[in-house]
């Protein structure tokens, strides 16, 4: 994978990519030789992953990210995955339910 760091230097812009779609865009990015540097040592486990691109490419990445379903963000314009906190969300509701439930057979159970 190409580390790019010069670009940097250039004109360029930042993007955030879900950590879900990291592989998909990069591999996206590689096919397309579009140049890129990804800040390995902002990563923290769970956020999105920083990308400088060049801005004469952004016109491309744009396509990229609308084709594919790639959820992305700058700096200034935060998207949140709403989809995602929906599942997360519903899985939090399953597990206090079947918390509850046990909890319920328990004190049927101990009687």
């Amino acid at each position: 994978m190409p580390n790019n760091f010069y670009i940097k230097n250039q004109d360029h812009f930042k993007l955030y990519v879900a950590l879900k779609d990291k592989i998909n865009f990069e591999a996206l990015l590689l096919s397309n030789n579009i140049r890129f540097h990804v800040d390995d040592n902002q990563a923290i486990s769970g956020s999105d992953t920083r990308y400088f691109l060049l801005i004469q490419d952004s016109g491309r990445v744009n396509e990229l990210l609308r084709d594919n379903n790639i959820t992305a963000s700058t700096d200034t314009i935060q998207l949140v995955d709403y989809d995602e906190r929906r599942k997360v969300r519903m899985m939090y509701y399953w597990v206090l339910l079947v918390v509850v439930l046990l909890f319920y057979i328990a004190v049927i159970v101990l009687e």
